[in-house]
């Protein structure tokens, strides 16, 4: 009897998944070296960002809780090795809402300038409408409640003071959901033309009072025409529904 050692031949599913194993194990190292590549981009970015966004910080938005949520790179970006990555604000963006900053190599071989996707949120109590508001109607507390919202959803300030949209008319249809935003609101008109208003003139160390007809209609904070008793025609600033200021 003779029996052979010779090993039995591969099969040709066999010798592809071979060929799939070899190209892995020549590509790996690579496509390892491009995700440990992104990684250190993001955390060069992560880091520099918590000092950018702290230093942006304004005075009236001090009570804000702020988050940044760093994006990817894109994909088919092929970056040379960078010995210094520097993170930059390109001209014209603003870290709020849905941004990006720059990245540019300024130590490497190859120089190269990337943009990196981020959004940056803003947590803090505004006024969201709880209801329906028709466009030309003044909006009154029981219209809103506060709740915790994303100021940097919209580019548009927040009317975060109760005086700057309280009795103010609608601009448009508001509905539940919508946080009060500048532009969303106008001062209401508290008089027409021809009616019978108070004039309060102030001066340095006096203020005296006196009836007058309104010659324009009336808007709070904005001026308005009267004629005084005497006959004589000043402008004013609209106080309230009645009241015209005078400064002398």
């Amino acid at each position: 009897m003779n029996l052979s050692n010779s090993a039995a031949p591969l099969t040709r599913p066999v010798l592809a998944w071979v060929a799939v194993v070899a190209t892995w194990l020549m590509v790996a190292p690579a496509m390892a070296q491009v995700v440990e590549g992104e990684q250190r981009l993001r955390s060069i970015a992560s880091n520099w960002l918590q000092d950018a966004v702290a230093s942006a910080e304004r005075p009236d938005l001090a009570a804000l809780r702020l988050e940044v949520i760093v994006g990817n790179l894109d994909s088919r970006l092929k970056l040379a090795p960078c010995g210094n990555v520097e993170p930059y604000i390109p001209v014209g963006v603003r870290l709020w809402g849905k941004t990006r900053i720059g990245l540019r190599c300024v130590d490497g071989i190859s120089r190269w300038n990337v943009s990196l996707p981020l959004t940056v949120e803003a947590w803090g109590n505004a006024w969201v409408v709880k209801g329906q508001v028709l466009a030309g109607t003044p909006v009154t507390q029981a219209d809103v409640v506060e709740v915790e919202v994303n100021w940097a959803q919209d580019s548009s300030p927040v009317l975060k003071n109760r005086s700057l949209w309280l009795g103010q008319t609608a601009t448009r249809m508001l509905t539940t959901g919508q946080v009060l935003r500048q532009g969303m609101v106008r001062p209401s008109q508290v008089f027409q033309a021809g009616a019978s208003v108070r004039v309060v003139a102030q001066g340095a160390g006096f203020q005296v009072s006196s009836e007058a007809q309104a010659l324009s209609a009336g808007v709070v904070g904005q001026s308005a025409r009267v004629r005084m008793e005497n006959g004589s025609v000043a402008v004013g600033t609209v106080l309230d529904m009645r009241t015209v200021k005078i400064e002398l």
